[in-house]
């Protein structure tokens, strides 16, 4: 049985515990915020970049790729999926469901499969489901560092 001073370290350690979780969470919160904002500007970026195309399309016309028969070849078909993960806490099954996602949509593929993972931790739950991952990204730690990964994922 434990003694009184015992219980009373189990006590303490509990409610040390429970700051530091409060704490994280706090973080979690604040730094959600910046993403919300990066996210609002991508929409307004999508927008634009689609109303522009759509201009552009109507003006000159649509150009259809691959009439020409001297330029037709056959090439095997290939996927190349992008699968963000999170390596943060706090984020609850996430990972586990992106990489269930991944496998039931892409399982019966029968061309080439090329997986870029964004995040260690849901490139080894992607491997866990026979998925190996040709190229591993880091997940952005703040905002500004978002820009610099879209430019590697496009290039």
């Amino acid at each position: 049985m434990d003694t009184l001073v015992g219980l009373s370290r189990k006590l303490d350690g509990a409610t040390d515990l429970k700051s530091v979780v409060r704490a994280m969470k706090a973080m979690a919160a604040s730094n959600i915020g910046q993403y919300e904002i990066a996210v609002e500007s991508l929409e307004d970026f999508y927008r634009t970049v689609v109303t522009g195309l759509a201009g552009y399309f109507s003006v000159e016309g649509q150009v259809v790729l691959g009439t020409n028969k001297s330029l037709s070849i056959k090439r095997k078909k290939r996927i190349c999926a992008i699968v963000f993960g999170s390596d943060q806490g706090l984020v609850g099954q996430f990972n586990d469901r992106m990489s269930d996602f991944v496998a039931t949509s892409l399982d019966k593929t029968e061309t080439e499969l090329k997986i870029w993972a964004v995040g260690e931790r849901v490139q080894l739950l992607l491997q866990d489901k026979g998925f190996n991952s040709t190229k591993l990204y880091l997940i952005p730690n703040s905002v500004s560092a978002i820009t610099p990964l879209i430019g590697k994922l496009l290039l």
